[in-house]
């Protein structure tokens, strides 16, 4: 090889053999940012996964790469987040207070998946039309709770709210079911590890362009 090298330089082909190596090298440049890009976000959405947090965050995670079109030696990949705030919040353990400075809402087991709208649910989404209106309980030194009076127990799980006279006049068989915990501020737990994900994929971008060297062959040029 290096004697043919030799002797394309010798017979005046050395600029067309550079230009050859050129666009070799700037195709495997780009050919293993794009897969090392694209092979970092699905480790970030598998470590979403396995964080417990669902598919839905995890397709937060997208690629571009770049240039859009054709190669070069300085490609790159961006891989980002749609969902910002809350990779960072569940990446690094972040406090959660309430936007509105007071309490926040943490429904309880009792509390139903889905509000009105099928929106998830929260005090403002509670469906009050099937439960009843929600109470504030204070309770001092402790947690604090927005609940719901005149539940009756249903056969099948859960509770729904009492429609008779005489039930709700004596209160037999009603109970007063708690639907949210209030609370000042809530530490979530770490469960991803973006850092350690986003450097794992750094040590083998020099592996990827040398495996795109070793498969590409080089353009006749002119």
């Amino acid at each position: 090889m290096r004697r043919a090298r030799i002797e394309a330089a010798l017979e005046g082909n050395l600029e067309q053999y550079m230009r050859e190596e050129l666009d070799l090298a700037e195709r495997a440049v780009t050919g293993g940012v794009h897969k090392r890009g694209v092979a970092l976000k699905h480790a970030l959405r598998a470590d979403v996964i396995a964080g417990g947090l669902g598919q839905r965050l995890s397709k937060s995670w997208r690629h571009e790469s770049y240039p859009r079109n054709g190669s070069s030696l300085g490609a790159a990949s961006l891989v980002f987040t749609k969902a910002e705030k809350l990779i960072s919040a569940f990446d690094k353990g972040a406090e959660v207070k309430s936007s509105e400075g007071f309490f926040l809402a943490i429904p309880t087991p009792s509390a139903p998946k889905l509000g009105v709208g099928r929106k998830r649910i929260s005090p403002s989404t509670f469906p009050e039309n099937r439960f009843g209106p929600l109470r504030f309980v204070y309770v001092k030194g402790g947690t604090s709770l927005l609940v719901v009076d005149n539940q009756r127990a249903k056969k099948t799980g859960g509770y729904a709210r009492s429609r008779s006279k005489r039930a709700l006049a004596s209160g037999t068989g009603l109970h007063t079911v708690p639907m949210f915990w209030l609370v000042p501020r809530a530490r979530l737990r770490k469960r991803l590890n973006v850092e350690r994900v986003e450097r794992a994929a750094l040590n083998r971008l020099a592996g990827d362009i040398d495996r795109e060297f070793q498969t590409l062959t080089r353009r006749r040029l002119r």
